[in-house]
């Protein structure tokens, strides 16, 4: 039996992908231009938007590149020494290493110099070994997934911020939900990510959906186009929808009961389960609306334009609505607004 090529797993990047081509676009050439304008991207979004699929896209194409090493980071450990064990193990870095006589053995990485003292703070390595990179024509990206405000974040963003301002070959591309963004950027001495560019990664092309389920269930193009409109560009949905309909012969009308069952079970419960209680009182209003107008939604709340403004804006930069039409919010995700109606309050 032919493996069925969608997934059903958050972050692992399946046989079947929507390429977001101009966002990807955006951050390798940015950061392969022999004179980059940004060192650091921040790609943002719902969960389930397909961040950790984008960050990987961007690691595969960005390692073919000629001088350029790919470091995934753990954000919840010490990650300036996991930066210069990565760096270190790699048997022609350690050459490199070696040559510019930087002794890591204080650390345990087994790099040991003679005749060279032994470098016993961990930012004063990985800036002598960023700059031995440097004259050897190499960069280095850092990757980060579901960043956070935590300890070694903040020590690692703050060093990253040092290399930076010393003209290191060294780039930063990281992931995370909306309030995890923001709540690491309030951190104190880290406001410089304030300025990162940031991607919030939309919801994926229509167009480009339908043609992957056309080809994928040979169907047809009317067919397709229901299917996709089923997901909104969801890139969960998208997947899931896809495993479903696989695993029923190409029968999609047979499987939207449990397609809306994966998608509250295995996303909507958890994001649901983020929003305070204020946004779900916001949220069940949009529900509510028969037509979206925001003037009845905040009529339905008894809230005034300036306290209902905070929690649409937040539900917006959240990923979970829009707002792009004047006047009207809708939700962005497939079923959500059904999912928010059977909530128990």
């Amino acid at each position: 039996m032919t493996r069925n090529p969608y997934s059903l797993l958050f972050g692992k990047a399946p046989s079947q992908l929507i390429d977001r081509v101009s966002q990807r676009r955006l951050v390798v050439e940015d950061f392969t231009d022999p004179s980059p304008s940004q060192q650091i991207y921040v790609v943002t979004g719902v969960r389930g938007i397909g961040k950790t699929v984008f960050l990987t896209e961007v690691e595969r194409e960005i390692e073919q590149v000629d001088g350029w090493i790919v470091v995934e980071l753990n954000p919840n450990r010490d990650m300036l020494t996991s930066l210069a064990a990565k760096l270190a193990s790699q048997d022609a870095l350690a050459r490199v290493f070696q040559r510019a006589k930087i002794n890591l053995s204080f650390f345990g990485f087994g790099l040991e110099v003679s005749g060279s003292a032994p470098i016993t703070d961990i930012e004063t390595a990985l800036a002598k070994m960023l700059q031995s990179l440097a004259r050897d024509n190499k960069r280095v990206l850092i990757a980060i997934d579901e960043v956070s405000r935590t300890q070694a974040m903040q020590e690692f963003a703050s060093s990253f911020q040092i290399f930076v301002r010393q003209d290191l070959p060294v780039f930063l591309l990281a992931t995370g939900l909306y309030e995890n963004i923001s709540d690491l950027q309030n951190a104190n001495n880290l406001t410089f990510l304030y300025r990162a560019p940031k991607i919030e990664l939309a919801p994926l092309n229509a167009g480009a959906i339908a043609t992957n389920y056309e080809r994928t269930f040979e169907i047809t193009r009317d067919e397709a186009r229901r299917m996709a409109a089923l997901t909104m560009g969801y890139s969960f949905a998208f997947q899931v929808l896809g495993y479903l309909t696989w695993n029923a012969d190409g029968s999609w009308r047979d499987v939207v009961d449990d397609y809306r069952q994966y998608l509250d079970e295995y996303s909507y419960e958890k994001i649901w389960s983020e929003l305070s209680e204020r946004d779900r009182e916001v949220s069940r209003a949009i529900a509510n609306s028969t037509d979206g107008r925001i003037q009845g939604i905040r009529a339905s709340l008894d809230m005034a334009s300036n306290q209902f403004s905070p929690y649409r804006d937040r539900l917006i930069r959240k990923g979970i609505v829009d707002g792009s039409t004047h006047g009207y919010l809708s939700f962005t995700l497939p079923l959500f607004n059904e999912f928010v109606l059977d909530q128990p309050r």
